[in-house]
């Protein structure tokens, strides 16, 4: 060996470089992230994947990838990890594919490396069938490596419309989320933000400030109370970061890991099909009068496992409430009216709120049951204007196209177009039952009276006679011909009219025996839903 050269380094000190990388990568990086973000209130983007998956088991890929950028004095700043944190764990046991942003990184902005980095996790999530997180926490796409930054975004959006119905997406925005970034969130199954921390707009205030001379905040604008209460593009507002990453969590209990396999069903006694105390509230619910409200959550409750509903998009279009629970321990998807909020009626954003959900119900072979009370879909020039025909029918689609197990209760009133699209049987329920409540009809009694019967009462007022009385009587006649659930029982369209207290009872039957149900479509590259 030539005196100059050096020896070459043995396996002890390679080892020793590579924990000392390590470190370098991780524990000492996310000291500095955590101290930086503390200071904002809000979570390192490793604590989050920490909390997020079960303890200890973290594998995390890519920690050594570094940017390619030489421009703007980049050359210099080469962190490991390039700003986030990819790897794959378990939660409750089940692998889970994750991704969190970490906006001590150059804000969190998506370069190139930085998109690798997480189209490698889905890839391999998709490849594996396993669900997949993203924690987002950045400020777009990083202007300092332009187009090679900016085309990241089309390979994450062309992977998340590939495992899109294959696998459970969920997007956790745990800070902000401008540009482009947004549409990767709007392209997965679910979306969490937590309240004053979490922002998601295309264009910022200060552009909308410049273009329009709008002034508007950055809560007010994309805030989590924004998104949760009116664009609908969320599905839970998070008191703080821990009630994200729990509502996230949980939620997976109720999803499989991918289309092909089953959601995971919990140990749990046969339901007692015997009429309990508890279904003898039900026989009382409903009002007297039509025009008196109730709160179908209560039905609901009453007929899921321990009555624990999982409820998603509560703040949105509440006029219609959806929401997961468990029957005999295997998970169920709910879509009812609530009568508490607009009468029931469907409106737009109850429409697509409700179509949404069945879909994403369908996709991952978890049975559907629909709780109807819906006097008609919202009238006036707003709905109309707005696109009520087109945004309405795509119920109708999700409905028709879904091949689970599809179960349908009448409570009460089940009128013109909008008891058709609530899951009907014509539609494709498997089995519909209705309440002696039921009234199934084009419209209600009085509406139907004042047109069908408008000569007589105008004769009757012509005589001087007792007009409201007769119309009454009129009214009390039409319902008990036609509005009730008897024609459509005589007709086959309810399956069986039964007593509210046996709700429970005949669901599970129901699904029981539905476990076993094969459907399929007529073969097509795809439908054409009315978007």
């Amino acid at each position: 060996m030539s005196p100059t050269d050096s020896p070459s380094p043995t396996a002890a000190a390679k080892l020793e470089d590579l924990r000392g990388r390590l470190a370098a990568a991780t524990t000492d990086a996310d000291a500095a992230a955590r101290e930086r973000q503390h200071a904002r209130k809000k979570k390192s983007a490793r604590e989050r994947v920490e909390q997020l998956l079960d303890p200890g088991s973290f594998t995390e890929l890519d920690a050594f990838v570094a940017h390619r950028a030489t421009a703007f004095g980049m050359a210099a700043k080469k962190p490991a990890g390039d700003g986030v944190i990819v790897g794959h764990g378990t939660i409750d046991g089940r692998p889970v594919a994750v991704y969190s942003q970490d906006f001590t990184v150059f804000g969190g902005s998506l370069g190139e490396a930085h998109g690798q980095k997480i189209t490698k996790a889905m890839d391999l999530a998709l490849r594996t069938g396993m669900p997949l997180v993203g924690i987002l926490d950045g400020g777009g796409a990083r202007i300092q490596e332009g187009v090679a930054a900016l085309t990241q975004f089309a390979e994450i959006f062309r992977r998340n419309v590939a495992a899109s119905g294959v696998i459970p997406q969920i997007s956790l925005i745990l800070g902000p989320s401008a540009g482009g970034a947004v549409y990767s969130p709007a392209l997965t199954d679910f979306v969490v933000m937590a309240d004053q921390t979490s922002n998601m707009f295309i264009t910022g205030p200060d552009v909308i400030r410049a273009v329009t001379g709008e002034d508007v905040g950055f809560e007010e604008l994309g805030g989590a109370t924004t998104h949760n209460t009116r664009s609908g593009v969320a599905h839970y507002l998070a008191t703080d970061e821990d009630d994200a990453i729990d509502w996230v969590r949980e939620l997976l209990a109720f999803l499989p890991s991918n289309n092909l396999s089953e959601a995971p069903a919990f140990p749990h006694d046969e339901v007692e099909l015997d009429v309990t105390d508890a279904d003898l509230e039900l026989d009382s619910i409903v009002p007297d009068s039509d025009n008196q409200p109730y709160d179908m959550r209560t039905v609901v409750e009453h007929v899921l496992d321990d009555g624990a509903l999982f409820e998603v998009q509560a703040l949105f279009a509440p006029n219609v409430l959806i929401g997961f629970g468990h029957v005999e321990g295997h998970p169920v998807g709910i879509v009812a009216n609530q009568p508490l909020q607009m009468a029931g009626t469907l409106d737009i954003n109850a429409a697509e709120k409700a179509a949404r959900f069945v879909r994403t119900c369908d996709a991952f072979n978890i049975p559907v049951l629909t709780f109807v009370d819906v006097p008609g879909f919202l009238p006036g020039t707003d709905q109309e204007w707005n696109g009520i025909i087109r945004r309405g029918a795509k119920l109708i689609y999700a409905y028709a196209e879904a091949t689970v197990p599809l179960v349908t209760v009448v409570t009460r009133k089940a009128y013109g177009g909008a008891y058709i699209v609530m899951g009907s049987k014509q539609l494709g329920a498997d089995v519909t039952l209705a309440w002696p409540t039921a009234q199934v009809a084009v419209m209600g009694s009085g509406g139907a009276v004042n047109i069908l019967q408008r000569r007589a009462l105008a004769a009757v007022e012509a005589a001087g006679g007792d007009v409201e009385s007769e119309r009454a009587r009129l009214v009390a006649e039409y319902e008990e011909e036609i509005v009730g659930p008897w024609l459509a029982a005589e007709r086959g369209y309810v399956d069986a009219v039964i007593e509210p207290s046996q709700t429970r009872s005949q669901i599970v039957r129901a699904l029981r025996v539905l476990r076993t149900k094969r459907a399929s479509l007529p073969p097509k590259k795809h439908g054409n839903i009315p978007l």
